[in-house]
């Protein structure tokens, strides 16, 4: 263990939540130790729709706060975050005996305005038998309507809030486990497991609880503190099929048992399928599709499509557990995606800050809200500050984002376009760190495949926490869409190499 000395604040959880808080913590002057048990996103943070989006069927519950809060969240994040943060425009067909078109229409002036909108454009009526949206549909679907929305890469929003973290003086802890905490007079105490069996122990005033599926598994291990809400795991499952469809907008589809279904323009060359929605009662841990909701989703989507998606054009799928507050609701479509968050202390100003549910859209304003209520526990820390700080590499307005990619373009030509348009996606203004003097494409060292090249994949392991292939090929990069299954094992070794002649078995935090 390289930790040592007593922290502030010690999160524990690296998926969106933990990241953000960090984040937030750290810029406001605290000394903070983030702690992942396993890779930073690897679970339910990385298996997202991928959208920051206000949760337009959420009206129909009426959680207006939920939506309005989303919705202002769209630009903000947008603005810092351009480069893996994207507007997209969805359209809905409509559908007889579904939601009535007023429905709809009324639906969508509510989230046109609910969130003060000021970059994205509104809704506007779509005639389908008029516009390259509907070529690729059944030719019963005649209307719809356009809304606006944002699409995230979701593994690389949490690489990002824990980069910016170790740049403000976090530490960070991956692939460490903390198997227990107990309270003194002072401070925490927490017992940690790292690589190897290595044991250790860090000190901090307070914690956070952002374990996500782990929340009423950690109470546990937790002296003192008895969980005061209840975790509701609600899985999500989604594919990732060949494109569909040449234009760049998305569908959401409404199916018949009231559900949606999103059909997403993804990685260029994909459409990404989802999401099912299904109680959970397990363990939490790793989950995958099962073959009735690949079949699910093959069905929504064929209900629409007029050309058959079928099994064949599947190309990768993942699942997640989604840590939804538990607020009674009868079906996991209709739980509740707001957060709740809950304040303990065993002993007085030993502080425990546990966070329930929640969804990606809202988790800045989440770890805002976070630090406010840790704040009589944490005497000294500064203001609000991250809705306006740019994440890394962000620091560009998003309509510049075009001209930057020719830019960089410019200074290395041997890239190619594509290649080009790929690292701004996934490292914005810091794609010129991984890059550096380069002059021609030998001097990025040996080439692993899929256009992963040495130099980024050293930047990805010394900078970003990356220590096995599915680190690097399914959350940082998103390069193993782009090979074959026997490509990847081949692939991975390589990788698993590298790592290990780099730093070893026993590396931990990356270095600023």
């Amino acid at each position: 263990m390289t930790a040592t000395g007593l922290y502030d604040l010690a999160v524990i959880g690296g998926g969106i939540n933990g990241a953000g808080i960090a984040r937030d913590a750290a810029g406001r002057g605290l000394r903070v130790a983030l702690i992942e048990q396993d890779d930073l996103a690897s679970g339910t943070s990385s298996a997202s729709t991928k959208l920051i989006h206000g949760g337009l069927r959420y009206l129909e519950h009426f959680e207006f706060r939920l939506v309005r809060e989303a919705l202002i969240e769209r630009e903000v994040l947008l603005n810092l975050a351009p480069h893996i943060i994207w507007p997209l425009r969805f359209v809905l067909p409509h559908v007889r005996g579904m939601r009535p078109r007023a429905m709809l229409r009324l639906g969508l002036l509510l989230y046109d305005h609910l969130g003060g909108r000021k970059i994205l454009p509104g809704t506007r009526t779509v005639a389908l038998d008029n516009d390259p949206a509907g070529a690729v549909l059944k030719p019963e679907f005649r209307h719809a309507f356009e809304y606006s929305d944002c699409w995230a890469d979701d593994a690389r929003l949490v690489v990002l809030n824990v980069r910016d973290a170790a740049d403000r003086g976090a530490t960070v802890l991956t692939r460490t486990k903390v198997v227990g905490a107990r309270p003194d007079p002072e401070c925490w105490r927490i017992e940690l497991v790292g690589a190897g069996e290595a044991r250790g122990e860090i000190r901090a005033k307070a914690l956070v609880n952002a374990t996500g599926p782990w929340t009423s598994a950690f109470f546990g291990m937790v002296q003192g503190v008895k969980p005061s809400g209840r975790i509701r795991l609600v899985k999500g499952s989604h594919i990732v099929v060949d494109r569909l469809f040449d234009h760049d907008r998305a569908y959401i589809f409404q199916n018949a048992d009231r559900r949606i279904c999103f059909a997403i323009p993804y990685e260029s060359d994909f459409t990404l399928i989802g999401t099912t929605d299904e109680d959970f009662h397990g363990a939490p841990g790793p989950v995958a599709i099962t073959a009735e909701e690949t079949s699910y989703l093959l069905a929504a989507a064929n209900s629409y499509f007029a050309k058959a998606v079928t099994p064949e054009q599947i190309r990768w799928s993942f699942a997640g557990l989604r840590p939804l507050s538990d607020d009674g609701q009868s079906t996991a479509a209709e739980a509740t995606r707001d957060y709740v968050l809950t304040l303990d202390e065993p002993l007085e100003g030993r502080a425990v800050l546990s966070v329930m549910g929640g969804k990606i859209t809202t988790y800045r304003r989440l770890a805002e809200e976070a630090m406010d209520r840790l704040a009589g526990a944490l005497a000294g820390m500064s203001g609000r500050w991250t809705a306006s700080v740019p994440l890394p590499g962000g620091d560009f307005r998003f309509a510049d984002r075009e001209s930057l990619v020719a830019s960089l373009l410019e200074r290395y030509p041997f890239l190619g376009a594509s290649e080009a348009q790929r690292l701004f996606r996934c490292y914005g203004t810091r794609a010129s760190r991984i890059l550096g003097g380069a002059s021609s494409a030998s001097d990025l060292g040996k080439r692993f495949g899929a256009s992963l090249c040495e130099r980024e994949l050293r930047y990805l392991v010394d900078h970003e926490w990356a220590r096995t292939a599915d680190d690097i090929l399914w959350r940082r990069t998103k390069l193993g869409l782009r090979m074959t299954p026997e490509e990847c094992e081949a692939v991975a070794a390589a990788v698993a190499d590298y790592v290990a002649s780099r730093v070893g078995n026993h590396a931990e935090a990356a270095t600023p």
